[in-house]
């Protein structure tokens, strides 16, 4: 009985920990013109430039704070629409499309991240090259508020 108990505790405390490790960085999000375009919290959520919370990442995909609707995988440090082409990509991301995705099945939204403070602006990265692909026709704004 001891055992099991001990057990369960040192569960418990793993879990803690492992929450408590998730990745708290903002990175910045550009667009193919190299616009700022948002801020990523890398596998939890996607903030506008105003830091309003604009969508939610659930087994990497990207989900609209907004409508609930799938807009797209997020593959690292890349978001893709819902076609596969580059939407908006952190510097240090490997920029490449994919294939068309398959929409996954709607998750349970979770709950607002509260009031994020201002992030300072970034440099603006260099010129990315071309990603598999292509780039998608839509813009951040437009990708995030579908």
């Amino acid at each position: 009985m001891k055992k099991t108990a001990v057990i369960l505790l040192l569960f418990c405390l793993l879990l803690t920990v492992v929450g408590c490790a998730q990745d708290t960085t903002f990175h910045p999000l550009y667009d193919k013109n190299m616009d700022l375009v948002g801020w990523l919290q890398p596998g939890q959520n996607i903030f506008n430039t105003d830091m309003e919370w604009v969508a939610y990442i659930a087994d990497g995909n990207a989900w609209s704070t907004y409508t609930s609707d799938w807009i797209g995988p997020v593959n690292g440090l890349v978001c893709l629409d819902t076609d596969g082409k580059v939407v908006a990509w952190c510097p240090g991301g490997r920029l490449a499309g994919s294939s068309r995705p398959t929409r996954p099945n709607r998750p349970n939204q979770p709950d607002n991240p509260g009031l994020q403070s201002m992030q300072s602006m970034p440099s603006r990265p260099s010129i990315p090259s071309i990603p598999s692909g292509g780039w998608s026709s839509l813009t951040g704004y437009e990708w995030f508020y579908q």
